[in-house]
């Protein structure tokens, strides 16, 4: 058997062999959901991409031959090291065949890397960050993912494990369908509230978008502050992420939770593209506004990309007053099934539970990985 040889991507082509990748290895996994190409593209470009204006990538192949075999990306975020006063190298965009070989030539190149830049210790899979997609699938293989949600085959978990990665953290989701109906106690204490006047909901503003997004940062900034690998999007990744989303969102489900008036909460969920990004197959081109027009209607779910409560307001049950407020518009608005919750933290174990006892299922869970460099040595 051929030698593994690591190669850094360096080239166009070696780039779009590093991209294409992941159509070799899922074209027996019925439950991936192809990227986009094109956007995949943007969010690797070191130049244009406001994530790299303060990270450094180091973007590698494996070959054996002739034949790609896998690909991974080293990362060092230095505004989330700057922030937690750490030093965290970062794995992600892994794909690899089922072969420990290759995965682990692979996964020293990351550490010899990230280690010589003085990192202490390597995590991933992020896919560049926390704000971005992240986590490695350990539960749910039977389920296609939703919207910008990570899928993976089942064996990648051995291929991480016996590189010498353990389990850091479990996030969640959770699924609530149109015949979810509220607990008693979640409609008592929502009909309470309201007769209080002190809670009001209110869904986004499109003519007042550039606010909007600034005070939705604004409160989930100050939600998650203190949480678990939260990093601050800087100002300029807000407007890259907000330039796509806006083509979709769709503004009944932009939530903003005040409490006498004052902001304490917020919530968005955007429509589950990925049965139509399943149809698109990695690419737009001239068949794409046709494909929308055609299979638009087999989008019938909204993914819960972001929510946070302020501190001080989250014991006043804020989360099933905003999970009631977007239930109600999709129910009104005939066009959703379902909504996924997620990601939460594991050892969240408040809104878990809130949820779960709100009539939310589990739904999948994924891992991410940690390795000191303590023990590499």
């Amino acid at each position: 058997m051929p030698d593994i040889d690591i190669v850094q991507v360096k080239t166009p082509s070696e780039l779009t062999e590093f991209i294409n990748l992941p159509w070799k290895l899922y074209r027996n996994h019925p439950n991936w959901v192809p990227p986009l190409k094109k956007y995949v593209r943007k969010l690797l470009d070191t130049k244009t991409h406001p994530f790299w204006q303060f990270s450094d990538q180091l973007l590698l192949l494996a070959r054996r031959g002739r034949e790609t075999v896998g690909r991974i990306a080293g990362i060092i975020d230095r505004n989330y090291n700057q922030y937690h006063k750490t030093g965290m190298g970062v794995w992600g965009f892994f794909e690899c065949i089922d072969d420990r070989e290759v995965a682990q030539a692979l996964f020293s190149r990351v550490e010899d890397w990230v280690c010589g830049q003085g990192m202490t210790f390597l995590r991933g899979p992020l896919n560049p960050s926390t704000n971005y997609e992240i986590g490695m699938l350990v539960e749910g293989f039977d389920r296609a993912p939703t919207f910008m949600m990570p899928y993976n085959p089942p064996y990648y978990l051995d291929l991480v494990e016996s590189a010498g990665f353990r389990k850091e953290k479990d996030l969640l989701s959770f699924l609530v369908d149109r015949s979810w109906e509220p607990p008693e106690w979640m409609e008592a204490l929502g009909r309470r509230l309201r007769e209080q006047g002190s809670v009001t909901v209110r869904s986004g503003d499109v003519n007042k978008l550039e606010a909007e997004i600034a005070l939705m940062k604004k409160i989930y900034d100050e939600s998650w502050s203190k949480n678990w690998g939260f990093v601050p999007m800087t100002e300029g990744e807000v407007a890259e992420l907000a330039a796509d989303l806006v083509k979709i969102v769709d503004p009944d489900f932009a939530v903003f939770i005040f409490y006498k008036n004052k902001p304490a909460g917020v919530g968005l969920a955007v429509p589950d593209l990925n049965p139509l990004l399943k149809r698109l197959n990695g690419k737009i081109g001239l068949m794409g506004p046709i494909k929308w027009l055609l299979y638009r209607k087999e989008v019938r779910g909204l993914r819960g990309l972001l929510f946070g409560v302020k501190e001080e307001y989250r014991q006043l049950g804020l989360p099933f007053i905003a999970l009631t407020h977007a239930m109600q518009i999709a129910r009104t608005s005939d066009r959703y099934d379902y909504l996924e919750l997620g990601w939460n933290l594991e050892d969240n174990e408040a809104i878990n539970r809130l949820e779960q006892e709100g009539g939310a299922r589990p739904h999948k869970r994924y891992r991410i990985y940690r390795k000191s460099f303590a023990d590499r040595w």
